[in-house]
């Protein structure tokens, strides 16, 4: 029997997917990753009984990045990162072994389906899944087709059997335009970043930014919020007046009337007008006119108009937005989340998507009626050629969904109601009125019919007071008329909605990357999110943006990004050459870089209007090993150490607070060393700010502290403080930390794990033995002489953590309180001296405390 490989895109889609094909009759396990199961069943394939397994990725099987040596920031020049920079693909997530659970699973198939998303991104992973697993595919006949392509849009019975039964192939056109882009954007953005931050970091030290980054569509996008920024910092507000005249007719309450002039920018001129009207006591109607309007119901919904409202009525981010977005619709509540099309296919069911919302008390009246009376035809919208617009797939609750998931859906369910109702209706009454020479108006509108606005009812006629019944020639009292003096506004900061409409109407991102981009500019430091979701630009933002304006501009107008976007859209339908597009924009940007580099000082010189120099900032700390004399620490992000004598800046952990570790003093290179901690029920290690930038031995790697030093005797190192192996990472060593007395611990020098132990002891040391049993250093503890646990009043007791009978009740295992950690991170595997780098994992007692876990 024949099998049949089928991949989705994530493993809740390829679960749903499962089950509709194989009705229910499927059997699951774990693949090897523990990430991605695997759905087993048989079924007919092509005309023959085949087995299926169906299974997923989690995202992009492989991400593109710069060979090892052009990672290093101190040691290539950026500008090599245009051309000469070799790239490669890697696995995007490691810890996944994705590659190898592909293999696994593929091993000695003959077809496989490919499940992924319909969208360009989805096309490109189709390719990464085959490059991963065809070598290990079976090999038919030559002429037999092997790939298999599942076009779908949404998670119901009907779409996945008509993909099932309608299977084409992969769009190579398309997974190029992705790679394009990849490639373009880390070339780009890493040369332009490493360039900026490397200088600017190392000349100011109130940046409060990581990363002083640049990329080719986030650039732009704070391009707007800046440019909208300026305008409101270069408003002057002029001073004008409006002519406001109230009239009355019997008892009825009077009207305030708008004068036709609209307004005057001179005082005089406005008094003028007030005394030519003050003379008459009577306002003539000139005319009465009655019309009747509609208010159009919406278009269908596509992606950026979803992350519009969302934003501006729901509050909540377009990042945000597309998370929840794409988890109803892998759990089958709406179709495909991303698409730019607003029109509904000829052949979809508008009736029966419908029929799916009689129940729900919100908007069952309005179905019900509509399904009585009939569907109106929906308005003709914009067909992409991608995917249908969003709409609801099946009924949902609060309950099942979730606040915000609710309350997405539920927009999109309205929003699809809307779009096959009535227009709303309304009569318009304007009344014009002369006073003397003096034309005046008012007007006020009656609802008809209230149409779709009864499922969207914030886009509702307001209810307003009746106009009075009055005819050509009547008059009516005039009650006041008076000058208002009134004045310019500025605009407004630009709303997160506002930004998601010029970033499409300039090509700037796709409908999946616009929230990205978005969210950059906020991570970054660059904007904040303000009230009713406002972007405020920061003071770095600013100055960037107009410091590439000073530059080049072109760097921050959308105009460059519209046309590379234009270039990409070309490559995915078969009409460009993606190797010529390529070179062409990095040629471009190649040159855009050297000038930019040339150009610096000038941006320069209003970075020194607006941050202090490094050597004027932060508050001394510890000493120097190369002159001895204090270096400050600068806590703004990133936080590091500048010796102003030396003209150096050494890197810190990041996310967490530094303070001097006792005076001591590094056996390499006299530096003090520092004491870095994520709070107090979070872990804590020395190091020495030289050795964490440049590690002083081969198996160590930047960023390691004094608990991942291999320094075969200092007393601060691995070797010396290294206890076991942590007892659920496997590359990491469980490290006393030899100042938390009198609460004892030791903690994983990789991951989050700490292990109390020996509360109230006078002192703890890791002595020269190890356990026999499990290769761990033994713990020399001196207990304190009122609360010693040990018989007989025994102070002094020497035994391994994991086996010794007597230590064993003394021991609690917890994870750290631990905050996201920046560029500091450290990375690669302790190994100390002899057996204690690696000794065996502890078997039976430590795993006991696995219900200590808090």
């Amino acid at each position: 029997m024949k099998t049949v490989l089928m991949v989705a895109e994530k493993p809740s889609l390829a679960q749903s997917i499962a089950k509709i094909l194989s009705k229910g009759n499927c059997t699951s396990r774990k693949g090897l990753n523990g990430a991605c199961s695997v759905h087993e069943y048989t079924g007919s394939f092509q005309g023959q009984t085949v087995r299926f397994k169906m299974t997923s990725v989690c995202g992009h099987v492989m991400s593109l990045d710069f060979i090892g040596k052009y990672n290093n920031w101190d040691k290539v020049d950026p500008a090599e990162l245009f051309s000469k920079a070799l790239t490669e693909k890697k696995e995007a997530n490691p810890k996944l072994n994705m590659v190898k659970f592909l293999q696994v699973e593929a091993r000695g198939c003959d077809y496989v389906v490919l499940w992924l998303d319909c969208d360009k991104e989805g096309e490109n992973i189709c390719f990464e899944v085959l490059d991963a697993i065809e070598p290990v595919m079976s090999k038919g006949s030559g002429r037999e087709r092997s790939v298999y392509r599942a076009k779908f849009s949404s998670i119901t019975d009907t779409d996945i059997w008509k993909a099932m039964n309608g299977l084409g192939e992969p769009n190579r056109n398309e997974a190029l335009s992705v790679d394009a882009r990849q490639e373009l954007d880390l070339r780009i953005g890493c040369a332009f970043t490493r360039f900026q931050t490397k200088y600017f970091q190392g000349k100011y030290g109130n940046l409060d930014s990581s990363l002083i980054s640049f990329g080719p569509c986030q650039t732009p996008t704070l391009g707007f919020c800046v440019e909208r920024h300026d305008k409101i910092q270069s408003f002057k507000p002029e001073t004008y007046w409006v002519l406001q005249a109230k009239v009355f007719k019997g008892k009825d309450s009077p009207l305030t009337l708008d004068w036709n002039r609209v307004r005057v920018f001179d005082r005089e001129v406005g008094q003028m007008f007030v005394n030519l009207t003050k003379t008459f006591l009577e306002a003539q109607v000139e005319s009465v006119s009655k019309k009747e309007k509609a208010k159009q119901r919406p278009q269908a919904l596509n992606t950026v108009e979803m992350l519009r409202v969302a934003s501006s009525a729901l509050g909540m981010g377009p990042q945000h937005t597309m998370q929840i977005a794409e988890r109803l619709y892998t759990q089958g509540y709406i179709s495909y989340p991303r698409t730019e099309t607003t029109h509904y296919p000829e052949n979809f069911d508008l009736k029966g998507t419908l029929e799916q919302q009689t129940n729900n008390p919100f908007w069952a009246e309005e179905v019900k009626a509509l399904l009585s009376t009939g569907l109106n035809r929906p308005r003709k919208g914009t067909d992409a050629g991608d995917h249908p617009p969003i709409t609801p797939m099946r009924a949902a609750s609060e309950r099942e969904l979730g606040s915000d998931g609710w309350r997405l859906y539920d927009y999109i369910t309205r929003h699809f109601i809307a779009t096959v109702s009535q227009d709303c209706k309304y009569l318009q009454t304007t009344i014009d009125f002369n006073i003397g020479t003096e034309a005046f108006s008012c007007s006020g509108k009656t609802l008809i019919s209230p149409g779709y606005t009864a499922v969207m009812p914030w886009q509702g006629i307001p209810l307003e007071e009746a106009m009075p019944a009055c005819e050509r020639g009547e008059t009516f009292t005039v009650d006041e008329i008076k000058l208002l003096e009134k004045q310019t506004s500025p605009p407004d900061y630009l709303t997160e909605a506002e930004l998601i409409t010029l970033m499409e109407k300039h090509g700037i991102g796709t409908d999946a990357s616009i929230p990205v981009h978005i969210n950059n500019i906020c991570q970054r430091n660059y904007v904040t999110v303000e009230n009713g979701r406002k972007l405020k630009p920061t003071n770095l933002g600013i100055v960037l943006v107009h410091g590439y304006y000073k530059t080049d501009a072109e760097l921050v107008l959308p105009t460059i990004r519209s046309a590379v976007e234009k270039q990409l859209t070309l490559i995915s339908l078969g009409k460009a050459n993606y190797q010529q597009v390529l070179q062409h924009t990095l040629d471009i940007f190649k040159r855009k870089f050297h000038y930019f580099v040339d150009s610096i000082p000038s941006m320069d010189e209003l970075m020194e209007v607006s941050f202090s120099p490094i050597a004027a900032t932060g508050k001394p700390l510890s000493r120097c090993g190369k002159c001895h004399r204090f270096m400050k620490y600068i806590q703004a992000k990133p936080s590091r150490l500048h010796c102003s004598h030396c003209d150096e800046t050494y890197s810190l952990p990041q996310n967490g607070a530094i303070k001097l570790y006792k005076e001591l003093r590094c056996p390499l290179d006299d530096f003090e060393l520092v004491l870095w901690t994520s709070g107090a029920r979070g872990k804590s290690y020395p190091l020495c700010p030289y050795c964490f930038s440049n590690p002083p031995f081969r198996d160590m790697k930047k960023g390691m502290g004094c608990n991942e030093c291999t320094h075969p005797s200092c007393q601060h190192s691995l070797n010396s403080l290294g206890i076991g192996q942590c007892v659920e990472c496997d590359s990491g060593v469980l490290v006393l930390d030899p100042i938390s007395g009198p609460k004892w611990r030791m903690a994983c020098n990789k991951c989050n794990v700490v292990v109390h132990f020996f509360e109230h002891a006078h002192r703890v040391q890791v002595a020269q033995e190890s356990c026999d049993a499990c290769d761990a250093s033994l713990v020399a503890v001196d207990f304190n002489k009122i609360r010693t646990p040990l018989p007989a009043g025994e102070t002094q007791h020497t035994g391994c953590v994991f086996c010794d009978l007597v230590f064993q009740d003394l021991v609690e295992l917890k994870h750290a309180t631990m905050r996201h950690r920046g560029g500091g991170a450290r990375r690669g595997r302790g190994r100390g001296r002899g057996r204690r780098g690696n000794p065996k994992k502890p078997k039976d007692k430590m795993a006991a405390l696995a219900a200590y876990f808090v």
